[in-house]
C-alpha cells in the first residue's frame, strides 16, 4: 500500500490551523512514518503541476482548521481520493478544549487536541491496512 497523504490546513495565524499542522507532523514523523506522509497545501492551492500529478488517486486525509475546508477542497481538486475530512475545531469541542493556546503556541489543552487528532488518523490508517 502506498503512503496515505495527510494534508493539514495552512491557516497561519489561527490556533486551529496550528493544531492541524502539529497533528499531521506527529503522524508522519512519529506514529506512522512508514505509512503516512504530508505535502504542502500551498503547492496544491497554487496548482503546482508536480504535486497535482503526484496526488492523482492518492489516499488522503485532510485536517482543516476552519469551515472553508481549504485542505479538503484543494486535495480533491488535485485528484486525491480524500478518505477522511477532519476538522480540528470539532476535535477541540469534543475535548472541551476551547482555549487551546495561540496561533504560535499551544498550551496543554492544545497539545491534548493534537494527540487526539493524531490518534484518530492512526486509527483511520490502521483500518485501511486491515481491509
Amino acid at each position: 500500500m502506498s503512503k496515505v497523504v495527510v494534508i493539514p490546513c495552512s491557516g497561519m495565524g489561527k490556533v486551529y490551523g496550528l493544531i492541524a499542522r502539529e497533528a499531521a507532523l506527529k503522524v508522519v514523523r512519529e506514529l506512522k512514518k512508514n505509512e503516512a506522509e504530508t505535502k504542502c497545501l500551498a503547492y496544491l492551492v497554487t496548482g503546482d503541476e508536480e504535486i497535482k500529478n503526484y496526488m492523482q488517486g492518492k489516499k488522503c486525509i485532510t485536517i482543516d482548521g476552519c469551515p472553508k475546508m481549504c485542505a479538503a477542497k484543494n486535495a480533491k481538486e488535485a485528484g486525491a481520493e480524500v478518505i477522511e475530512e477532519l476538522k480540528s475545531i470539532e476535535f477541540a469541542k469534543e475535548k472541551r478544549a476551547m482555549k487551546p493556546g495561540t496561533a504560535t503556541n499551544l498550551n496543554e489543552e492544545g497539545w491534548e487536541v493534537v494527540d487526539y487528532i493524531a490518534d484518530k488518523i492512526v486509527e483511520i490508517i490502521d483500518n485501511l491496512e486491515v481491509k
